[in-house]
């Protein structure tokens, strides 16, 4: 930051708060401010990123006990004053306007000589304010653009079925720090979730940085994913699915609920059960029950005759027909 912000700009009013804030109100307010101003909740916006930047100028001045002192005894001085390299010309208030004022010395009249090769405006600064020089983050001044952001973390946890369709709170520990993460109801496998302010600390007291958390889902032994529905497979007797029943199917939840299965259901066919499936703060989905023919593996002698008679009543026809017709077509 060049030495003359200092004259020009005032702090405290870019901070909106008064001369006489604390630095627990400070810190609240720069906060609340650099939330509302962040580059990341307003992407491509570059009167926001402006005004992030002033922001955190003020605050890294402020914040600094030593800073601040040093800052109000300039500012007392009046904006008028300014730093000039030498030579600037008569009328054009040099290094002299500002120490000799600050020194009692008088100003105009006292010769001040700077070179180029030995102690330079930095230096002398320096030696008045703290060792630091210009740019640099010790020392009475600051570099522009505040306070530096804490690094990003990344991490990854394995959470059960049940847990990514209704969402917990799980508790992770990160660089030794055990950190508390809400997984929100509907989390899909491999998704990526932001947690703002749970990465590294900032080493100069900007904000922390932002842990990225990869959530695994263990499978389900009945159940599956299907954005926000949920699919399981219903195994059916032959007799069910060819005279119609009525049938239990099983929720997520334990319970469960009874579907009709229709005279004449096919092996595939899904049967929808609306609003059982995973809850989201957007939407929510259905239970899809798909319906699998069970054949029985054994007979016994009189059933196997029933069966016989049975297949002697239905139409001469073969059902591969259509299928085998489409493959020849493609074929040619």
């Amino acid at each position: 930051m060049a030495s003359q912000d200092w004259f020009d700009k005032d702090f405290y009013k870019v901070l909106g708060v008064s001369k006489d804030v604390s630095q627990s109100e400070l810190k609240k307010t720069y906060r609340k401010l650099a939330r509302q101003y962040h580059p990341d909740s307003n992407p491509g916006d570059a009167k926001a990123e402006a005004k992030f930047k002033e922001i955190s100028e003020a605050y890294s001045v402020l914040s600094d006990d030593e800073q601040r002192k040093e800052y109000d005894q300039i500012r007392a001085m009046g904006s008028g004053a300014r730093f000039t390299a030498p030579g600037g010309g008569a009328g054009a208030g040099g290094f002299e306007d500002v120490f000799g004022g600050m020194f009692n010395q008088g100003g105009r009249g006292q010769s001040y000589t700077f070179q180029q090769g030995g102690a330079d405006y930095d230096d002398l600064l320096g030696g008045l304010f703290g060792s630091g020089r210009f740019g640099q983050s010790t020392g009475g001044f600051r570099g522009y653009g505040g306070p530096t952001r804490g690094q990003d973390v990344s991490a990854s946890t394995t959470i059960d079925f049940q847990t990514a369709v209704t969402g917990e709170t799980v508790h992770l520990t990160v660089d030794g720090e055990t950190v508390k993460v809400r997984i929100p109801a509907g989390v899909s496998d491999k998704q990526r979730i932001r947690v703002p302010g749970k990465g590294r600390p900032s080493p100069d007291g900007g904000e922390r940085g932002d842990l990225y958390l990869t959530v695994t889902v263990r499978r389900h032994p009945v159940f599956e994913r299907e954005g926000l529905n949920l699919r399981v497979t219903v195994p059916v007797t032959f007799a069910e699915a060819t005279l119609g029943a009525t049938i239990e199917v099983p929720t997520l939840d334990g319970a469960t609920v009874r579907l009709k299965v229709a005279p004449g259901t096919p092996s595939g066919r899904v049967l929808r059960v609306k609003g059982r499936g995973v809850v989201s703060k957007k939407a929510t989905g259905d239970l899809l029950a798909e319906v699998q023919v069970v054949v029985p593996s054994h007979l016994s002698k009189q059933g196997e005759d029933a069966l016989k008679a049975f297949d002697a009543t239905l139409p001469d026809e073969n059902p591969r027909e259509e299928l085998l017709a489409k493959a020849r077509a493609a074929a040619r």
